[in-house]
């Protein structure tokens, strides 16, 4: 596939290196989804170059940009797009040269082929710690008449079977996460009586393996419950070991006790200084009390304003349109966001709080475990799922959806303005065979490259 899409010779291919080796090389692990990952990470095992990409300073030719939009009356009908030279060095742009103008003498050129520019993607609600990922192929057990104290239960027996590979496993998910153009993730990681802290250090350990290539927070998530498996000393010594949040699970149909539930969550971020985020299925009323008290607690806690996600808010999707409005934004006010898988089968208020001002942003959750089998690590198609539910077909709103996988950053704004990139920029970026980012999000095309920090960290491009 990428041959087909990027003409070049077999000697002129540059593949990256690193993470996908990890990948592909976890002692043990030769299931299916690992050489998924591999296939999909540029097609490129076995033709890699002895040459990498890894100078500090170089010029990537034959990049589409996107220069504005073009209307029929007041529609938005196409995206004009132009060929250019991104000037990288030390991991930011420090140049956007146009079509056949004059390139700086002596910088190594490598060639694009007019593939699309688009921002780094951002898998923002993942369990990079626990996962079936890289191993034969294990489907979940019926959840049909199961509770989530069921689940629970089960986790606890697949604990100590999961954690002898889960650094491994991690690091296979890494690599799938950047075949699909993300190198900035947030994981929720496991904190219980079963797994201790082990599974935290098991993904510390992964992620220090990547920190040249992956930027990921870390969710101290008490799966158990925090009171129902006691598990606040073990949470306050997670906050020592360089956490950046606190986790917390539906606190009335869990913990029994949602007010104190809630409380103690809170009570650990207050004291580390950290930030929070709940995961808070609940479609009952005891959901939108949480909601409510959650909200409730940030206005009395300004420390906390700006520093609190709520995953999944399944219970915004019961309120009525004046309860929304409210909630919605007394959510903006105070700076609470909203990190969605974009569930299918559940109306969420998705396109309604990002118009009041709540931060929305996406994420794969479960890739391939005891929850669920679907997760496919690719925020570009949780876009998809965005514009198909939410935003609708065409040019201009096909390419407002983007901004749900990328974290708000748009290559042109409403108005039709390059917004990004641009000079100074962090050179963080993936490159797709598509026309513009409508097309990407309706057609979802393999990312041929992925870029952090200016290091190309999966896929591959052309030398000059």
């Amino acid at each position: 596939m990428l041959e087909q899409m990027l003409p070049q010779s077999r000697r002129t291919f540059l593949s990256r290196t690193g993470s996908l080796t990890t990948a592909c090389a976890v002692a043990g692990l030769s299931g299916g989804a690992v050489r998924e990952a591999s296939a999909s990470a540029g097609k490129s095992v076995g033709e890699t170059n002895t040459k990498t990409l890894a100078d500090r300073h170089y010029v990537l030719t034959g990049v589409r940009l996107e220069e504005g939009f073009e209307y029929d009356g007041d529609v938005v009908v196409a995206t004009r797009t132009a060929l250019y030279g991104l000037e990288i060095k030390d991991g930011a742009i420090v140049a956007l040269h146009p079509e056949n103008a004059n390139l700086p003498e002596g910088v190594p050129r490598f060639q694009a082929n007019g593939q699309l520019l688009l921002p780094q993607m951002r898998d923002m609600h993942i369990h990079l710690d626990k996962t079936f990922y890289g191993g034969p192929w294990q489907a979940p057990r019926p959840r049909q008449g199961k509770t989530i104290m069921d689940m629970i239960a089960l986790e606890e027996k697949l604990l100590p079977q999961l954690l002898p590979t889960s650094r491994e496993r991690a690091e296979g998910l890494i690599a799938l996460l950047q075949s699909k153009g993300s190198t900035v993730a947030r994981s929720h990681c496991n904190i219980d009586p079963v797994s201790g802290l082990k599974s935290l250090e098991h993904l510390q350990q992964a992620l220090e393996n990547h920190r040249d290539d992956f930027v990921c927070e870390i969710v101290a998530f008490p799966q158990h419950g925090l009171l129902h498996s006691k598990v606040d000393g073990l949470m306050r010594e997670a906050m020592q070991m360089g956490v950046q949040y606190v986790g917390g699970l539906d606190p009335t149909n869990v913990d029994g006790a949602m007010e104190k539930s809630l409380d103690a969550m809170f009570q650990i971020a207050l004291d580390a200084g950290k930030g929070v985020d709940i995961h808070l299925h609940e479609t009952s009323p005891a959901g939108v009390a949480a909601v409510n008290y959650m909200i409730d607690t940030v206005e009395k806690n300004p420390a906390l304003r700006g520093k609190v996600t709520i995953s999944h808010a399944f219970a915004l999707s019961t309120l009525a349109p004046e309860a929304l409005e409210e909630t919605a934004t007394r959510l903006a006010e105070q700076k609470i966001s909203i990190a969605s898988t974009v569930p299918i089968g559940l109306v969420m208020p998705l396109p309604q709080l990002a118009e009041k001002g709540v931060f929305v942003m996406t994420g794969t959750d479960s890739v391939i475990d005891h929850w669920s089998p679907f997760g496919s690590g690719d925020m570009l198609e949780k876009a998809y799922l965005y514009a198909q539910l939410y935003r609708g077909s065409d040019e201009f709103r096909l390419s407002r959806s983007m901004s749900i996988a990328t974290g708000g950053i748009l290559p042109l704004d409403d108005k039709g303005k390059r917004a990004w990139p641009n000079v100074g920029d962090e050179a963080s970026f993936t490159l797709v065979g598509a026309s513009c980012s409508a097309e990407a999000v309706a057609r979802v095309p393999e990312r041929t490259a992925t870029f952090h920090k200016g290091r190309l960290v999966s896929g591959g491009v052309g030398e000059v």
